[in-house]
């Protein structure tokens, strides 16, 4: 659809008010041939649209005349709109939004809204909204611009959160040092013996501390890019082994043994942050290690060529048909396609295992299951978070599989590259 100079001043006008407070002044008419306007517009990575409407008391009328490539992404719009223009309530239905569009048709004013749409990665848009003079026409017309304010947004809810948990879970830790530190002032002080056991304490405290603080700022991190998804590369397999290098120490202390079951070299190639994906696979075998009993076997697998719905489907066979076991998808990849293909690690332990009621919490900050609480398994309780922010971020997956006293499975699976 043609796209007038008129409009192209008028969205000029727009963002500039966007930037500065001040009236804007009116925007140069550009002649004809000057440039490409609808090239321009489609060249914009802000989503904009054109809406159209003649009567305020018909919702239906009001019909969307332009969308650039960014609004039409957004809006799962079709390349080519109708001749008519696209239904506005079939593809936007938030009413504060809805109202802002509303007002500049039907009220000739500007207005400003906030728009948040449903979705597994969460995204916030501020919405403006111009009238646009139709020349007389019946036909009233509405330039709404988007601008992405998540990478503003997510970096004050994390400010916020990373001070408040930091303040929460760093204040037992801290209370338990101030106390050993004021008995080894008072009667230790010349106990040798209750001396050491105190600092062993304390350095246990301390390192606690330190991965908190790590964890802290690990999620933070990966929760400002969350929206953004990753470019890179992978071999998941490779990952998974360079993970179980790593650990051969902790499971040479633990006794545990590995069932490896990969794939060959190249198979199992997927999209994502090579990093982050060693974190996945290393917190998920750190867990199944630490719940495994002295002597017991953890399996590790990575799956191939599979759909959402298969991956989604896949069971852990330690639990097919066990009375009282549950399964529960964690994360669930957004808009998933048929011939989309992912590659799946499943870590499967020996361990306690856990009741279903349980399982919906898990990737929750600092969540514990009852009578895990103890001394024995350290840890900050952000492992299970970060795998799912992590998970999240690359459009994947995330489940849990676990029955009581038989053990715990873990899948995570990635978009193959």
């Amino acid at each position: 659809m043609a796209t007038s100079p008129r409009t192209v001043g008028a969205f000029l006008n727009l963002t500039r008010r966007g930037r500065d407070s001040r009236p804007a002044a009116p925007a140069p008419v550009l002649a004809p041939g000057d440039v490409p306007h609808a090239a321009a517009l489609e060249a914009l990575t802000d989503p904009l649209m054109l809406v159209s409407g003649v009567h305020s008391d018909d919702l239906t009328g009001r019909r969307i005349v332009f969308a650039n490539g960014a609004a039409r992404e957004l809006f799962r719009l079709s390349p080519d709109l109708p001749e008519d223009g696209a239904r506005l309530v079939s593809a936007l239905r938030n009413p504060q939004v809805l109202e802002a569009i509303d007002e500049s048709l039907f009220g000739g004013v500007a207005r400003e809204a906030l728009y948040e749409p449903r979705g597994v990665q969460e995204r916030i848009w501020r919405v403006r909204t111009s009238p646009l003079h139709a020349n007389g026409s019946a036909t009233r017309l509405a330039l709404v611009h988007f601008r992405d304010e998540t990478d503003s947004r997510r970096a004050e809810k994390s400010r916020v959160d990373f001070l408040a948990n930091a303040s929460h879970e760093l204040r037992t830790p801290l209370a338990s040092l101030s106390g050993f530190i004021e008995t080894l002032r008072g009667h230790a002080r010349d106990d040798p013996e209750a001396r050491e056991q105190f600092l062993r304490i304390m350095t246990v405290q301390a390192e606690r501390m330190s991965r908190l603080i790590d964890d802290l700022m690990s999620l933070s991190r990966i929760e400002l890019n969350e929206h953004v998804p990753p470019s890179g590369s992978c071999d998941l397999a490779l990952a998974v082994i360079d993970v179980v290098d790593t650990l051969k120490p902790m499971t040479a202390q633990k006794t545990v043994s590995l069932d490896l079951n990969l794939p060959e070299r190249g198979a199992a190639e997927v999209t994502g942050d090579r990093h982050q994906i060693l974190q996945v696979a290393q917190n998920l075998l750190d867990n199944a290690l630490k719940y495994s009993a002295p002597g017991g076997v953890v399996r590790v697998e990575v799956l191939t060529d599979m759909t959402a719905a298969e991956a989604a489907t896949a069971s852990s066979s330690p639990f097919s048909g066990v009375a009282g076991a549950g399964r529960l998808s964690l994360l669930t990849p957004d808009r998933s396609r048929d011939e989309l293909r992912y590659v799946m690690v499943r870590i499967t332990d020996a361990g306690p295992g856990m009741a279903r009621e349980h399982l919906p919490r898990l990737a929750e900050r600092f969540y514990r299951v009852e009578g895990q609480k103890s001394g024995e398994r350290l840890g900050t309780g952000l492992g299970l978070a970060i795998v799912k922010h992590v998970m999240n971020r690359h459009r994947g997956g995330l489940i849990v599989e676990s029955a009581e006293g038989i053990g715990t499975a873990f899948s995570a699976y990635f978009p193959a590259g």
